[in-house]
């Protein structure tokens, strides 16, 4: 059997459908895809590779994926995070008023570096935040994300769509320094993701696709809209959704809670390609409303969210909810390490049922591997080391003091390892992470890049004061006693 690369030593978690794991594993890629799984001894004897990866005392496993962070957030970080609801006002002055292409550039490739050095191959980016405040009054900031990402190799979902009901909303561009305001209505923001999904779905070899979104309508929206205003939201919000169910489109919407399911599956919202994040203080109904519909949960335990009421993903899963993971990344306070949320989800829980045997480590795995492709439609191509699937492959080195002693490989895996253990990241077949570095790109030019777009953003809302040590940074005293 002739292949192109064949990675030999350590142990495979497959997430097949046995869930098999094989230790001293190997498995050969040709093409983008696997085309033999099984022991070492026996691969070495009948495969012939161009190159031969040796991954004694590591992990191998699929790459994992992200289903819900946001674009932007990666040259926002801390910025005025500790004044109350002052870094989403920040997120949504900079994407309506101080983010041209470049910005969108500059962050794509940093968050894109961000999880392939945390192998994550897979995630879903949010053209925007704060209140979901898209950055679609033009394709050209789409395209530039897409750019970005596409240098560094990954794969990403990018969720596009208009901001909420009432329109128009006011945007600027900036050409050479100045700044040019105009507003954008509703029309404007469904043509742009019209043509997004025209020029960018399904290209680059798949690695780059297009989700279409509509902010969530709450309680609140109806309460403090005019009954003309949240009228049209909902008539938005549908017309939205036909748009993606025509064209086969994954939906997602960011934020629900507290009977906003009941409110989406009445205006025809819930499906198989829905994606809904968050949900938290879910109603008994709304669960078997889910669970009925097929859609699929977004459970971010590591966001703001997640601290300000409970996402019910244990009683989701058993109504048979497909429940995966999202970092609602990278900021304000959290990273892309998925690793790290593993973990979080793990205990946030186990915290609440007083149980540590919730959520088991094999389960939460699941819930950003093969269960998170098949909350993204995807299960078919990845999530999993199958012969057929492509070829993305991530290899943990459990050589280290954290990650020792040398047993029980997915426990230590899924319990004691962070991003920074994953060595080397396979994508479609080609190793875009080799032994910790990437392959694609300069990282000190991307570092480089973002640290100036950070400062001409920083520049432009003069926001300099929210870069202070906040009152009570060191608690309430702030002194030592």
């Amino acid at each position: 059997m002739k292949a192109d690369t064949l990675i030999v030593g350590g142990t495979i978690a497959t997430m097949n459908p046995e869930r098999q794991v094989i230790e001293n594993g190997a498995l050969a890629v040709a093409g983008g895809q696997i085309i033999a799984i099984g022991a070492a001894n026996d691969l070495r004897e009948q495969v012939q590779a161009d190159r031969v990866i040796d991954c004694s005392s590591h992990i191998i496993f699929p790459g994992l994926i992200d289903v819900h962070a946001h674009a932007g957030h990666g040259i926002i970080k801390s910025i005025g995070m500790h004044s109350g609801d002052r870094w989403e006002d920040i997120c949504g002055q900079v994407y309506t008023q101080a983010s041209p292409p470049d910005f969108w550039y500059a962050e794509a490739r940093l968050a894109a570096l961000e999880r392939l050095r945390f192998g994550v191959t897979t995630g879903v980016s949010l053209l925007g935040g704060g209140d979901t405040i898209m950055r679609t009054d033009h394709p050209e900031y789409a395209a530039a994300h897409c750019r970005g990402v596409t240098e560094v190799g990954t794969r990403s979902v990018v969720a596009v769509g208009p901001t909420r009901a009432p329109h128009p909303h006011n945007y600027a561009s900036w050409n050479n320094g100045r700044k040019s305001e105009y507003p954008v209505t509703f029309e404007q923001q469904f043509q742009t993701c019209q043509q997004i999904v025209d020029d960018l779905h399904d290209t680059q070899g798949g690695r780059i696709n297009i989700a279409m979104l509509y902010p969530v309508l709450r309680d609140e929206h109806e309460r403090d809209m005019t009954a003309k205003d949240y009228a049209t939201a909902c008539e938005q919000a549908q017309l939205v959704r036909q748009y993606a169910r025509d064209k086969g489109l994954i939906f997602t919407q960011d934020g629900h809670w507290r009977g906003s399911v009941r409110r989406a599956e009445k205006l025809g919202l819930l499906g198989s390609q829905t994606l809904l994040s968050h949900c938290i203080d879910l109603h008994r109904d709304e669960i078997s409303l889910l669970a009925a519909s097929g859609s699929k949960i977004a459970h971010n335990p590591s966001a703001n969210a997640s601290i300000q009421g409970r996402c019910p993903a244990i009683e989701m899963m058993a109504e048979g909810v497909t429940v995966a993971l999202g970092s609602d990344a990278t900021a304000p306070d959290r990273s892309a390490d998925m690793f790290r949320h593993m973990q979080q989800a793990m205990h946030y829980h186990r915290t609440f049922f007083k149980n540590a045997n919730v959520l088991p480590i094999g389960q939460v795995l699941e819930m950003c591997t093969i269960g998170a492709a098949r909350a993204l439609g995807m299960a078919d191509r990845i999530g999993s080391i199958e012969v057929g699937k492509q070829a993305d492959i991530v290899t943990v080195d459990l050589r280290r003091p954290h990650l020792f002693p040398p047993n029980m490989a997915l426990h230590r895996l899924v319990c004691f390892a962070n991003g920074n253990d994953v060595s080397n990241v396979m994508i479609g077949g080609e190793l875009v992470l080799d032994q910790g570095r990437a392959t694609r790109v300069d990282e000190e030019a991307i570092l480089d890049d973002a640290a100036e777009q950070a400062a001409l953003m920083i520049e432009r809302i003069n926001c300099a004061d929210d870069l202070m040590l906040p009152l009570g940074f060191w608690g309430a005293k702030g002194t030592d006693t």
